[in-house]
């Protein structure tokens, strides 16, 4: 509700949240005059309730209250760090007996040791499920926790949202900031594999701390957890853990279905991926499947190669020793859609090749932001089709009027042509390794957009003028034409998102 979005997964089923989920918030003014106040705000998981009633043990057979030390080490540390509290009450359940349990930790200061000796942090009850006036009543009930008068709302019909979120802004203080936390982040990276790959250990790894929940239970990561990390050379980085995924089929409940919602947006809004895969198993289904909505995304991506002590120093069914090459063959066999993609092997437990891994990820993300100039880019093609141009059983000739990159992260090349059906998948795979060879982004995906020229527009012999309607236009006007008409140059551009439009 706060953040505005589908950030914490949220299900009828107790036990739900596991890790700690943070999100930055900006909190209105009451008057609209002052500025916004933004806050992290950190979810965790439910005390006292870690597995559902009859839900014990998972699919697998694994006991699920195996977890509950490392959950409460999580709501420590979220209430250790934190400025202030806020102790959620279900106003329809009642104040429970565990509520009282809570409450008592919390006076106490027991629920996590604190970061400032001596220092009490303030603790607000705010009662949830409050959906009508008829509830509000039954909210005032938790005043006899000790912490005073009650906050209360509604989350799912937003009933007396506003005046909990304009109550914290007068309670949180007025801070001068530097900037938005959120604008000096060097690069967002989402790291995705499938269940015990070990995405939780390299967060913990590059976070220095137990940040994330660890486990050899699988599917132990639900939600996508955001971790600010800041490198030694000062360069800040987003690490999005999350959920590890298997096969749609096997899904045991809507919770996974939201996990897999999450990854995919996790993916959707990182700079660069890092697509996990466990050294010590064969390539799965899942992995395949990963490594298409992975190349669909059009997104910088590593493919990261877990658990080398595993496997390192053993044989081969023909009794030699594995190898890195061998390894990497094996790989550019099984995935072959990120034939471009680099490959990195690590070992995330005993933090070997962690860095230079996550410097690859730079180096993916530098490769991305390159722009080529629209001269270079009709140069090269042309070469190509001297070379090599698309060929035409009725012997019509391919023509390429006009070539420019049009945007980056993705690269995106525009391409005018005669006609577009002499320009099949085939050669334009072909066009796409030339690409690969000469211009500056041999590693990423590349966007290739061809469409025909239309009757109002004419080129001349070297490509460098051209006429739309009554106007001629320079390489410089034609290029920020495309930019700010797109419609007029790709109507079949298939728009997925936002960003894409």
């Amino acid at each position: 509700m706060f953040a505005g979005d589908k950030v914490s997964i949220v299900d009828d089923q107790p036990g739900v949240t596991r890790d700690r989920v943070s999100v930055l918030v900006d909190l209105e003014s009451p008057d609209g005059k002052r500025k916004p106040r933004t806050v992290e705000l950190t979810d965790t998981g439910g005390f006292g309730v870690y597995v559902a009633e009859g839900a014990r043990y998972d699919d697998a057979g694994k006991d699920l209250t195996t977890l509950t030390k490392d959950i409460e080490h999580q709501i420590a540390e979220a209430v250790s760090s934190s400025d202030m509290i806020l102790f959620a009450i279900d106003a329809q359940q009642g104040v429970t007996p565990q509520d009282w349990e809570i409450a008592k930790l919390l006076r106490e200061q027991k629920l996590g040791s604190r970061q400032r000796e001596g220092e009490l942090v303030p603790v607000r009850i705010i009662v949830t499920k409050v959906d009508g006036p008829k509830w509000e009543a039954h909210a005032y009930e938790a005043s006899g926790l000790g912490f005073g008068e009650p906050m209360m709302c509604s989350s799912k019909n937003n009933y007396l949202r506003r005046v909990v979120t304009e109550t914290l802004y007068d309670i949180v203080p007025d801070t001068e900031q530097p900037a938005d936390p959120r604008l000096i982040t060097d690069m967002h990276l989402a790291i995705i594999g499938k269940r015990n790959a070990g995405k939780s250990t390299l967060v913990n790894t590059l976070a220095g701390e137990e940040r994330v929940i660890v486990s050899e239970i699988a599917g132990t990561t639900r939600d996508a957890v955001d971790v600010r990390v800041t490198l030694l050379d000062a360069r800040t980085i987003n690490v999005i853990d999350t959920a590890g995924l298997r096969r749609k089929r096997s899904f045991s409940g809507p919770v996974e279905w939201y996990a897999f919602d999450r990854a995919k947006r996790a993916i959707a809004r990182a700079d660069v991926v890092l697509m996990m895969i466990d050294a010590s198993h064969e390539i799965s289904q899942v992995d395949e499947q990963l490594a298409m909505l992975v190349q669909k995304s059009y997104k910088p991506v590593v493919i990261v190669v877990n658990k080398w002590d595993l496997v390192e120093g053993k044989s081969t069914p023909k009794g030699v020793p594995v190898t890195p090459e061998d390894y990497e063959a094996y790989l550019r066999k099984e995935l072959k859609g990120l034939a471009f993609a680099p490959i990195a092997i690590m070992s995330a437990e005993h933090g070997r090749n962690v860095s230079d891994t996550i410097e690859l990820a730079f180096e993916m993300l530098e490769q991305a932001r390159t722009r080529v100039t629209t001269g270079q880019l009709n140069r090269l093609v042309r070469g190509i089709l001297e070379t090599r141009g698309p060929s035409s059983k009725l012997g019509t000739q391919a023509r390429v009027y006009y070539c420019a990159q049009v945007r980056d992260c993705p690269p995106t090349v525009a391409l005018v042509v005669n006609n577009p059906d002499l320009f099949t998948a085939n050669y334009q795979r072909f066009l796409m390794n030339r690409f690969r060879e000469k211009l500056p982004f041999p590693e990423v995906p590349i966007k290739l957009v061809i469409r025909g020229r239309k009757r109002h527009e004419a080129f001349d012999d070297d490509n460098q003028v051209t006429r739309i309607g009554e106007r001629r236009m320079s390489e410089a006007d034609l290029l920020a034409d495309f930019s700010n008409n797109p419609d007029d140059y790709f109507d079949d551009l298939d728009i997925n998102d936002e960003d894409d439009a």
